[in-house]
């Protein structure tokens, strides 16, 4: 998936270009039970990667983007295993450190929805590799070529060193790309109780912010998407995410055309904070609501990773606001619609006509397991006509 442009035109010598993205973060083996109930009674489960950076990191190197991943793993076999599948994507994994002394994060999990009772996740990620990221071990010349640098709020509860190293990357400085910060809340991380205040400071530093409408209500008493962006008022972007029934994305100073004058791009950044007009008036957001598709979901989980990175890649290229929305709920039908946490995208052709539809078809689209085209043969590998329905 990386492209090389020649260092020097006199010579044969070829440097890699530079990735258009960064995912920063912990990765670790996830193990998929075989069948639904307790862990306690699951008999047998299957091996493979969890990891909210990673996943978007193969899911954009899979959807034809340059992406690096940066964390650290243990150097162990499952350490070795999460960097040959996340590099067998396309993922740059050059950048990932690989620690004598400490073992890579395993974790096991039931099928059952997040949102329940019923779902179990035991982690065993304490002491980690990834936890010992800092400032020191992860230098900031690390991430600083990408267009855009993609964090999560679950970097910053693993340890004092992993906070402090998202404060630096997140700190306004001359060149910086730009920053997309997923919320992304699990509790069980953040023993102190200090998340609301946290997650709020880091993500008023970033650009571009996604936030599930459950998660505002839990850190900071909101879910309307109006009272959430009166919450964090700072980032460019800001999607607001509700499940099932859509996404929500206010853009300051975004073009009716859908916000084409938000694009990634280096800049000195000040210190954050609304941006007002004359007058000082603040300047009015564009909001752009868009509902999901309906899907048949084989396993809730990895939708909201799924989603960013399908709002990402068509920021990267440039999409009008509707298109990086739609973009954003197919990526995540297509991780809904199979076991893992990690979906293979549609083609792109594919997933453009889709994003193209008008209101009333996309309002119809109804997608299922398959739909993807991913068993389809040859480059085209669209399926429409049996992959997608409408009712």
């Amino acid at each position: 998936m990386s492209g090389h442009a020649p260092t020097d035109a006199t010579t044969d010598t070829f440097a890699p270009s530079p990735p258009e993205l960064v995912c920063l973060g912990e990765s670790m083996v996830a193990f998929l039970p075989s069948r639904p109930g307790r862990l306690a009674d699951v008999p047998s489960f299957a091996r493979a990667i969890g990891g909210a950076e990673s996943n978007v990191a193969c899911a954009l190197a899979s959807a034809g983007h340059r992406v690096k991943w940066v964390g650290r793993v243990g150097r162990d076999g499952f350490g070795l295993h999460l960097v040959e599948t996340i590099g067998a994507h396309g993922v740059d994994v050059t950048a990932v450190g690989h620690d004598p002394h400490r073992p890579t994060g395993v974790y096991f999990r039931t099928d059952e929805d997040r949102a329940t009772e019923a779902h179990e996740v035991a982690y065993y990620r304490a002491g980690s590799a990834a936890s010992a990221m800092s400032p020191d071990t992860v230098p900031y010349d690390t991430v600083a070529d990408a267009r855009i640098l993609h964090l999560t709020g679950i970097t910053a509860a693993l340890s004092a060193d992993c906070l402090a190293l998202v404060r630096d990357l997140t700190a306004p400085r001359p060149g910086r790309p730009l920053v997309s910060f997923d919320i992304n809340h699990r509790p069980g991380l953040w023993r102190d109780g200090g998340a609301p205040e946290v997650l709020l400071e880091l993500a008023r530093r970033a650009d571009l912010v996604f936030v599930g409408e459950d998660e505002a209500r839990v850190l900071w008493g909101v879910r309307d998407p109006a009272a959430i962006r009166g919450v964090l008022p700072e980032p460019a972007v800001l999607v607001v995410k509700g499940g099932g029934e859509g996404a929500v994305v206010f853009e300051r100073g975004a073009t009716s055309a859908g916000g084409a004058e938000f694009q990634p791009a280096r800049r000195l950044r000040a210190r954050p904070q609304a941006v007002r007009g004359p007058g000082d008036a603040p300047v009015p957001d564009t909001v752009t609501s868009v509902p999901a598709p309906r899907v048949d979901i084989v396993a809730p989980v990895g939708a909201g990773d799924a989603f960013a990175a399908g709002f990402l890649s068509a920021t990267l290229r440039g999409l009008d606001t509707t298109a990086r929305i739609r973009h954003g709920h197919l990526m995540a039908a297509a991780a809904l619609t199979v076991p893992g946490d990690v979906a293979a995208p549609p083609r792109r052709a594919h997933a453009d006509r889709l994003a193209a539809l008008d209101a009333s078809a996309w309002e119809t689209l109804h997608l299922g397991p398959g739909w993807t085209g991913d068993d389809q043969e040859g480059p085209d590998r669209s399926g429409d006509d049996q992959e997608v329905r409408t009712p």
